[in-house]
């Protein structure tokens, strides 16, 4: 988040704000430097002390970090209090007790660092780090993921060890790893992470196998016990995964191909990852590294033991795609006539069918998934009817386009084509508004939403707006007026505005909270902007005069 010195109190949220000039006012900035040009490190004292590093570039604070473990927004209240101190001048600040000189004398942290480092001797440095990795398990921790690549001991059980250990310390004595537990674990495992980069691009492949299968089984079995709301272990397990996957496209020693081959089958074979996408993913990993019919016999068996509809739809695909790769031509139609009903394979056939002009194909396969798909998957039915319409479209046949195309029309959300405009260019312009009337006459009885806004689109493509208007005043709310004023606003503003004011002050006398208030405003705005200031400012003198006591409201409508 980028952040100009000039407007940062218009970007930063307001409670934020407030708590970081707090914080600036009070004094809790102790230290504070510029490194080099544009560069500044300050150091803030709250219930702990915690280092801020700004850059600042055309009067733009280009990049921000604080090692504090605030993670709700963008900006924490650290950050807020050093661009405080930064602007004190501009904005006419007391400066609070940090004296002058000091700011000129003191060295910043990392520079304190630099130096110490230079005057430790070799063996105090060695002291410090065993005395410390005793004392702080956490750092004994850090210091092995950031190191433990000298090893020469390097296996999957030995990085599993120490990825077990940074886990069980988040997790503390309660055994479960919180949300704010999982900024330890991110930064003390991204060292791993990063090793295996480097020894990728070192053609050193066994140990990124190592680090990533260790990494896979930890990080999975930690699902039981953390909290990943942020995603933060799911992060780890799709990085293993991508580097297990860019493994496989190296040129690697046959006893290393045929360990990794062997995992991934194992892996399948004792459900380690059983209930996770990555579970069907270790056969695909095995399949990179076939070059063999066994061992396509191998994965063709794991396959057939899948359960699960979901689960088992995959691996049907995946296994015709084997088959076609491994198999003769009979077994590959064979295959697919017994598992058409699957929609994957069903949709390839129709798509090769399709490239291929076999359009008496692309019929039949479409007509049957209609029917076996009706009456559960009525999603995968209107994929069927495009498809039914792209063989009419390229045929001209009028009217199964108009036949297809309405259906689609109606009760659509992912439309793949533009149903409204294909009906527009088959149907005679006499013939045009009385179709619609009647697709109209037709879905309004449903009184779905979805049918709701079908009509509404009809109205807006058609601009007749005297008839959203009236089904606007049939469903009003703030939210209605909002989305249907680009179009009613040209012949509709005076109402526009009267609809606006009544919700408007309905709203601000049922709900209280600077959130409502600013919700209020915003409405005000828009009133403002359909011409009706007038309007604008009776209410804002009839809210001042009814809630004079709710402080928050005052304060958002001398911002209208």
């Amino acid at each position: 988040m980028k952040i100009p010195l000039n407007e940062f109190e218009q970007v930063i949220d307001e409670t934020i704000l407030k708590r970081g000039l707090a914080y600036f006012k009070g004094g809790a900035i102790t230290d504070f430097s510029e490194t080099s040009n544009g560069e500044y490190e300050a150091t803030v004292s709250g219930t702990e002390e915690y280092t801020v590093l700004l850059e600042v570039s055309n009067n733009t604070i280009t990049e921000h970090n604080c090692d504090c473990p605030y993670d709700m927004g963008a900006v924490c209240k650290h950050v807020v209090a050093v661009i405080f101190h930064l602007q004190q001048d501009e904005l006419e600040l007391n400066q609070p007790s940090i004296s002058k000189p000091r700011k000129k004398k003191t060295k910043s942290v990392s520079q304190q660092v630099k130096e110490l480092l230079k005057a430790i001797s070799h063996n105090e440095l060695i002291e410090f780090v065993q005395e410390n990795s005793k004392k702080d398990k956490k750092f004994r921790n850090y210091f092995l993921a950031s190191f433990g690549h000298l090893s020469q001991n390097q296996s999957k059980e030995f990085y599993q060890k120490q990825i077990h250990s940074i886990l069980q310390s988040a997790a503390g004595r309660d055994g479960w790893i919180g949300w704010s537990d999982m900024k330890y674990v991110v930064n003390t495992t991204e060292p791993f992470l990063e090793n295996a980069n480097k020894y990728l691009v070192n053609n050193n492949f066994e140990n990124v196998f190592f680090i990533s299968t260790a990494l896979l089984e930890e990080m999975t079995e930690a699902f039981q016990y953390g909290d990943d709301s942020n995603g933060d272990l799911g992060y780890f397990i799709e990085s293993a995964m991508e580097l297990l996957s860019k493994l496989t496209q190296e040129e690697l020693p046959k006893d290393l191909k045929e360990r990794i081959f062997e995992y991934c089958i194992s892996a399948f074979k004792q459900k380690l990852f059983e209930g996770w996408d990555w579970h069907l993913g270790m056969l695909h990993t095995a399949c990179e590294l076939i070059d063999k019919e066994s061992d396509a016999d191998i994965i063709l068996d794991c396959l057939d033991s899948v359960n699960g509809d979901y689960e088992r739809e995959r691996a049907q695909s995946f296994k015709l795609d084997l088959l076609r790769k491994f198999k003769n031509e009979k077994e590959v139609e064979k295959y697919i006539n017994k598992h058409i009903s699957n929609s994957s394979i069903r949709t390839k056939e129709i798509e090769k069918a399709f490239k291929n002009k076999d359009f008496k194909r692309v019929i039949q396969l479409s007509e049957d998934g209609i029917k076996c798909d009706k009456k559960d998957k009525p999603g995968l039915v209107k994929v069927w009817y495009n498809w039914l319409l792209k063989v009419a479209q390229f045929k001209k046949e009028t009217s199964k386009i108009i036949e297809y195309s309405r259906f689609l029309f109606i009760d659509n959300f992912h439309p793949e084509q533009d149903y409204y405009q294909i009906l527009k260019e088959n149907i005679e312009d006499k013939k045009w508004h009385p179709f619609l009337e009647e697709i109209i006459k037709e879905i309004t009885p449903k009184n779905r939403w979805t049918y709701t806004e079908l009509v509404r689109q009809i109205y807006i493509k058609e601009e007749w707006w005297d008839r959203l208007f009236l089904m606007l005043k049939q469903n009003l709310s703030m939210e209605n007026i909002q989305q249907n004023e680009p179009y009613l606003s040209k012949d509709y503003s005076a109402e526009l505005i009267e609809l606006y004011s009544e919700r408007i002050t309905n709203y601000v006398e049922k709900y209280i909270g600077r959130n409502h208030y600013q919700t209020a405003c915003r409405y005000l705005r828009r009133m403002k902007k359909l011409g009706g200031n007038e309007r604008v400012n009776e209410l804002i003198e009839l809210f001042r005069k009814q809630y004079p006591q709710r402080r928050a409201l005052m304060d958002e409508l001398t911002r209208v």
